[in-house]
């Protein structure tokens, strides 16, 4: 006589409405014509649909897969090329006036959609370092002095005699107020470009644009990728710091600074051995066997890209080169394009939620092109807008339409929106 079937090594017997992992609880009470819990139609209990308790989950605590940040919905490299569109719109001008207007543009943009991320304070550090640029260039020109000629004499310092070998060079002399403008608006247009890179690393995740580069591009994106742990230390310099100053250690000074460094190295250290454990178990380095063919095509197509990049680039920062600027670099373009998608067959990998370039990622882009193609466009209309003269000294004025393409660049700001993690 067999034992009723029931839970393993009781050989008791498990009534109706029970489950063997109940033990001796009861079964819930229900009221008549209502089906006991966890048995109706839609829950766990028949198998014909979710939980009651997956249904219960709100919406808002509900993990969301599509949701990022603010900014982070457009492509990292649409940012990038939004930023260096930026700067190379900075590099046609002197203007003080359209530099500040480029200035206060990406500033805005970033403003509004940066996140909080550590990587998105780096434009503070840009600024910092774009402002301490602009001096640097205006010690120069008075120490070193300046070819520009000029009357309004500010100031003269006590010059010191050089050598033979060293002519063409003075230290001290005398310092003219044309002199000092020249320098300012060169030093304020390397600075631009420089708050310019500075949005660019605000606004775009590393390691969303590292997971984004081409396959051709594969190891050299891996070796890129101990840059992100820059602001990784900041923040631990900070957190030991203020640890220090709440202990009531000091933070400043070599004994201070030997007691964070320790700790900081320490971390850095681990991250980075934590990090090769990683990509070695994920398969890092991994590449596929390509015919020999197709790896001298992928060779010279980027090569001569490349060399095509540099030599158009080069032909549209000179006068001389305007006509041929263009077309290089458009076959240079296209040229390394191709290699680089030659060259992704040879790497062996999968992205995982893949950022797509979407209508909104061209409009990022295309805002930023239009601004520099427009001031490129300007400078060759109306040089003289573009680049005010220091001799004779003259106030720079606002041209409209360069000031109105300027302000394109502000299109991402309104255009976007910005969505809340």
């Amino acid at each position: 006589m067999t034992p009723p079937k029931g839970r393993a090594g009781t050989g008791r017997a498990v009534p109706r409405g029970r489950t063997p992992g109940d033990g001796d609880r009861p079964a819930p009470a229900t009221a008549p014509g209502r089906r006991p819990a966890g048995t109706g139609p839609g829950t766990s209990g028949t198998g014909r649909g979710p939980s009651t308790a997956a249904r219960a989950v709100p919406p808002a605590l509900a993990p969301a897969r599509s949701r990022r940040p603010g900014g982070a919905t457009v492509h990292p490299g649409a940012w990038w090329l939004w930023a260096t569109s930026l700067g190379t719109a900075a590099t046609r001008t002197t203007n003080p006036l359209l530099l500040a207007l480029l200035i206060a543009a990406s500033a805005y943009v970033v403003a509004t959609h940066r996140s909080a991320a550590p990587w998105a304070r780096s434009y503070t550090a840009f600024a910092r370092l774009a402002l301490a640029v602009l001096l640097i260039r205006l010690v120069f020109a008075v120490v070193l002095g300046s070819p520009i000629p000029g009357t309004h004499t500010l100031l003269t310092l006590p010059e010191i005699p050089l050598p033979h070998w060293a002519q063409g060079i003075r230290l001290g002399g005398e310092v003219t107020a044309e002199a000092l403008v020249f320098a300012a608006y060169d030093g304020l247009k390397l600075a631009t470009l420089l708050i310019c890179v500075g949005a660019a690393n605000a606004l775009a995740s590393p390691s969303r644009l590292l997971k984004s580069l081409p396959g051709a591009l594969y190891e050299t994106g891996v070796a890129v990728v101990a840059l992100t742990f820059a602001p990784h230390l900041i923040a631990d310099v900070q957190r030991l710091r203020a640890a220090r100053r709440l202990r009531g250690r000091p933070d400043r000074g070599v004994r201070g600074l030997l007691q964070v460094g320790l700790p900081v190295l320490e971390g850095a250290l681990e991250r980075s051995v934590a990090l090769a454990a990683a990509m070695e178990a994920r398969g890092y380095g991994r590449a596929a066997e390509v015919p020999a063919r197709v790896r001298r095509t992928t060779a010279a197509l980027t090569l001569g890209g490349l060399l095509g990049v540099c030599a158009g680039t080069y032909g549209l920062l000179t006068a001389e080169g305007g006509g041929y600027g263009i077309p290089l670099l458009l076959a240079g373009v296209a040229a390394a394009l191709a290699g680089l998608r030659l060259g992704g067959r040879r790497s062996l990998r999968t992205r995982y939620r893949p950022d797509r370039w979407d209508a909104r990622a061209w409009l990022v882009t295309g805002s930023g092109v239009a601004v520099a193609a427009l001031l490129t466009l300007a400078s060759a209309r109306a040089p003289e807008a573009l680049h005010p003269g220091v001799v004779p000294l003259t106030a720079p004025s606002l041209p409209l339409w360069p000031a109105a393409a300027v302000l394109l660049a502000l299109l991402p700001a309104f255009a976007v929106p910005r969505e809340h993690s």
